[in-house]
């Protein structure tokens, strides 16, 4: 009698494409949240600036706009928690996590507009430059914002809501 033997290891959970793809379907969700918060950011910013507002007042009252938004979308669209937001795990950790794309963005804006004054540019051009560098500044940041929402502040193990748990 002969025994045959497969070489190839069987696939397990953790190699199946099902994790990559659920990754990618968060991510595609996160940057659309993502979207629909940098527009509500962006509308603030320019109303902001449009009324003569420093760059760095501008980019913290849009930041704070879009923050607010961004986490109610994020948490329940993307990572599907339900319930009431558990304060030390999820709230706090975000505010961490999102403080650091907000002082990037703040930083950047600032830097921009120190950069500008001396030019003298026509205020609607002054508006552009500074909006693009609060823009891009995000955009600089998206990815690691992601990866430290989705492996510590909304990991499978971390915030565990009433209505994500099951009894015990």
């Amino acid at each position: 009698m002969t025994t045959v033997t497969n070489p190839v290891e069987p696939r397990t959970t953790d190699d199946s494409p099902r994790p990559r793809r659920r990754l990618a379907g968060r991510f595609f969700r996160a940057a659309t949240s993502s979207v629909a918060a940098t527009l509500l950011s962006q509308a603030a910013l320019l109303a902001v600036l449009a009324i003569g507002g420093a760059p760095w007042l501008a980019s913290a009252f849009a930041f704070a706009a879009g923050a607010v938004l961004n986490f109610f979308l994020t948490r329940r669209w993307v990572w599907g928690r339900r319930g009431k937001p558990e304060v030390g795990r999820e709230l706090l950790l975000y505010i961490v996590v999102i403080s650091i794309g907000g002082l990037a963005s703040v930083g950047l804006t600032t830097l921009t507009g120190h950069l500008l004054a001396p030019l003298n540019l026509p205020h609607a051009w002054w508006v552009i430059f500074i909006d693009g560098a609060y823009v891009f500044s995000y955009a600089l940041v998206f990815v690691v914002k992601f990866t430290m929402l989705d492996r510590f502040v909304f990991a499978r193990g971390a915030a565990r809501t009433p209505a994500t748990t099951s009894p015990s």
